[in-house]
């Protein structure tokens, strides 16, 4: 069994992004820019976005980050996202979720302009990437192909199946692995809530994806001999053992899948510390015009 070390990866990748911004800029080009609105306190949301601002200092990108209260009406939310996207010096921009319930998500996504939806989430970026068109990727589908790429790992005829089919991770990485050329090439199936069997079909998996959001459902007994496991979910629960009074756990039992697995992501250190390097990538690619010239 071989760890897949986001850890490891991402420390790479931001030096990778670091020497590309500072080239960039000295051929003249624009410092990237990268905006954040966040609405309300959300623990979690705190905790994301300050990555994602240390991030962008590590690599030389620029951020802004602007703050609202919870009870900011939608119209209101708009007017911004209106104004940032008629900034030009703004070259990503991203609205961190969850939102308020009272503002409706579907929304606020469609009103960021294509150009600088360097989260992916805007339905014209998805329906490119759907058909293979140039586009940004979502940063978790992204931190998966990374892993996949850096690692080696064969995808070509390989039977790939992914547990959870959000608008977020579930549906694009089956659609990513599903395209011409590598990383790609792989027969997937789509499991879900209403998946009957479930360990009859995630047992014939050379690629198992689990993104459903429950703390270790996939066992052992769900996982073939020499499987590539990769975890996306991280969810929080009261520990007596840490200092913080909390743990993170993955959507696979890891300690008893492992011994079984060729490859395996941990959680934490895995898929997760890799979607805020997409969000980097992207952004350099906003700035660079490379997307969308």
């Amino acid at each position: 069994m071989q760890l897949l070390d986001g850890k490891k990866l991402a420390a790479e990748m931001k030096l990778e992004i670091a020497s590309e911004v500072a080239q960039f800029k000295a051929e003249g080009g624009k410092n990237p820019h990268l905006a954040t609105i966040l609405v309300g306190h959300d623990g979690a949301s705190e905790t994301y976005v300050s990555g994602k601002i240390k991030a962008c200092a590590e690599v030389g990108i620029k951020s802004t980050l602007v703050r609202f209260e919870d009870n900011i009406v939608e119209k209101d939310l708009m007017e911004k996202i209106r104004e940032l996207n008629n900034d030009a010096d703004i070259d990503g921009l991203i609205v961190q979720l969850p939102l308020p319930v009272h503002i409706s998500e579907q929304n606020i996504t469609e009103a960021i302009d294509i150009r600088k939806d360097v989260d992916g989430f805007h339905p014209m970026n998805i329906g490119r990437m759907v058909i293979g068109m140039p586009s940004y990727i979502s940063a978790t589908p992204a931190g998966i192909l990374e892993i996949i790429k850096r690692y080696n790992i064969s995808t070509s005829g390989k039977t790939c199946v992914v547990v959870g089919r959000s608008n977020i991770v579930g549906k694009p990485i089956s659609i990513l692995l599903s395209r011409k050329g590598y990383p790609g090439d792989a027969t997937v199936v789509v499991c879900h809530s209403k998946t009957q069997n479930l360990k009859d079909v995630t047992i014939q998996a050379d690629i198992l994806i689990a993104a459903l959001g429950q703390p270790e459902f996939i066992k052992a007994d769900m996982v073939k001999e020499g499987a590539v496991v990769i975890d996306v979910g991280i969810t929080r629960i009261r520990s007596e053992l840490t200092k913080s009074g909390w743990k993170l756990l993955g959507d696979v039992k890891f300690d008893e899948v492992a011994p079984k697995c060729s490859y395996i992501t941990p959680v934490p250190g895995g898929v997760g510390l890799l979607t805020v390097i997409a969000l980097l990538k992207n952004t350099v690619l906003s700035a660079k015009r490379i997307i969308y010239p």
